[in-house]
């Protein structure tokens, strides 16, 4: 769940996967590497994170946090599953507005 909230972080802002690279001074293909999941970012990679997009690290990691199924943490893993669906959602209409403008 946290690489889908790193990539929809950076798309929520409107921010090119070469830029946040360059931002958090590591390769675009490292990058992406994470947001598709197939690398883990470190804590202080997820630090600069939250310093470039202004936000409480704590927010990230909240999408990081492993879940039990039994009890309040599945209510809070249904949170952030729907908080990714609204990004998704943003990122969605962001893409039709754009591919509008260029019509």
């Amino acid at each position: 769940m946290l690489h889908d909230a790193l990539r929809l972080i950076r798309v929520f802002h409107n921010m090119r996967q070469i830029k946040l690279a360059e931002k958090l001074r590591l390769s675009q293909s490292h990058l992406s590497e994470i947001e598709a999941g197939r690398k883990q970012p470190t804590i202080d990679l997820l630090q600069k994170y939250a310093e470039v997009f202004d936000m409480p690290l704590s927010s990230i990691l909240y999408f990081a946090e492993r879940r039990d199924r039994k009890g309040k943490s599945a209510v809070g893993e249904a949170i952030a599953k729907k908080a990714l669906q609204m990004l998704s959602w943003i990122d969605v209409i962001t893409d039709d507005k754009k591919k509008l403008s260029h019509s």
